[in-house]
């Protein structure tokens, strides 16, 4: 029986302070990946973005532990997104440690024992974040789609048209750049704003889980030096603020507008830091997907598997990370929980169930007809209709 939580005083006002906080952040994040071997790190003069999440207690509220880690610049195009759930289609750093951080609460709630940092809401029925426990992200650079791109002919003339039927939302959200072949992804701020509203755990866990929340956002120094009269702590929240303005009073409960904090961290290492002048850049191909649940992968942006896979292996199932959306749906299925044992015993895919997360779905459904988000891509729902064995 899952235990359940006991009423508590509200939690002391936030430690965050600033230079402090950001070293403090940063240097946890990077010197977990200093320990970390080799394998999928940059060679030579190569650069990867690093993103991490990290956990702060009532204990150490100064000093974060890492529970998941990533690096990674790649993503597919459109033509080569998986039907099956098999591949990792966005393998930037944020997105892929975020994954990591949704396997680890798969891992820690199907432990006999209790998380040390979850807890079951008062009814029983959904887990939660423990009392006084906070959620972080660092990420070594400004994540992509927080600054604008030149538009293509193509969106210039869709802007001039929408301009004259009274819309004026254009370049508001970014797919990310791929060479060739367009991309279906969403740009990484565009995402961390998504989470802003419906929480970092996603319809699948919003059926045992509520929503997770971040409490503040690092970002590394750019090596350049900032754009004049751009700041990390004030121009991001000013623009996130400005996203959101037209969802204040409509989003339901559990869910919220929220409030997190951005701070501005020094310089990342070399290896992190975009080449800049006549050199043209050249960025590692992998990305390293790890958790504090012993979960440690490198995974190859480009094919969306994990490193290694030869081509004659490429359709196997040994070759899928377990950050796919196929392994995920593996582990939410495979939970033993009231709220999943509904799906095991149905013939539901993967959006079937991720549909069926109402309350999350209705929020995301607010987000998405917001002024600023009305031109969010959404994938063909052909991609999420596989189902996995129970």
């Amino acid at each position: 029986m899952l235990p359940s939580s006991r009423s508590s005083p509200p939690p002391p006002p936030p430690p965050w302070d600033g230079v402090p906080w950001a070293e403090a952040t940063s240097s946890a994040a990077l010197r977990h990946y200093q320990y970390l071997p080799k394998k999928g790190k940059p060679q030579g003069r190569e650069s990867t973005v690093l993103a991490a999440f990290l956990l702060s207690t009532p204990q150490e509220p100064r000093s974060p532990t890492v529970l998941s880690l990533a690096t990674g610049t790649k993503c597919l195009g459109a033509a080569r997104l998986s039907h099956h759930g098999g591949l990792v289609h966005d393998a930037h750093a944020e997105v892929v440690a975020r994954r990591a951080l949704l396997r680890l609460v798969y891992t820690e709630i199907s432990r006999n024992s209790s998380p040390d940092w979850l807890v079951t809401s008062g009814t029983g029925e959904k887990w939660r974040l423990r009392d006084g426990h906070h959620l972080h992200l660092y990420i070594t650079q400004l994540p992509c789609g927080v600054m604008p791109v030149p538009p293509s002919p193509s969106e210039l003339l869709r802007e001039k048209l929408d301009s004259a039927n009274g819309c004026s939302d254009f370049g508001f959200v970014q797919r990310k750049p791929g060479r060739g072949d367009t991309t279906l992804s969403m740009s990484c701020f565009d995402k961390i704003t998504r989470w802003s509203v419906v929480g970092i755990q996603g319809a699948l866990l919003s059926h045992i889980l509520e929503p997770l929340y971040l409490s503040t956002v690092t970002i590394g120094q750019s090596p350049n030096g900032a754009l004049e009269g751009f700041s990390i702590g004030n121009n991001i929240k000013k623009v996130l603020d400005a996203r959101l303005s037209s969802l204040s009073s409509k989003v339901p409960l559990p869910f919220k507008l929220n409030n997190q904090l951005f701070f501005e961290a020094p310089i990342p290492p070399k290896e992190f830091q975009q080449t800049s002048g006549d050199v043209p850049p050249l960025t590692c191909g992998y990305s390293i997907c790890w958790n504090k649940s012993g979960l440690h992968e490198v995974v190859l942006g480009t094919t969306g598997r994990k490193q290694g896979t030869s081509s004659k292996a490429a359709c196997l199932p040994s070759t899928e990370s377990l950050l796919c959306k196929r392994r995920l749906l593996e582990a939410f299925v495979s939970l033993e929980h009231s709220s999943v044992k509904k799906f095991q015993h149905k013939d539901l895919t993967y959006r079937g169930i991720k549909d069926m997360a109402h309350e999350y779905q209705q929020t995301l459904g607010l987000l998405r007809k917001s002024r600023f988000f009305g031109r969010w891509t959404a994938k063909p729902a052909s991609l999420d209709s596989f189902t996995v064995s129970r």
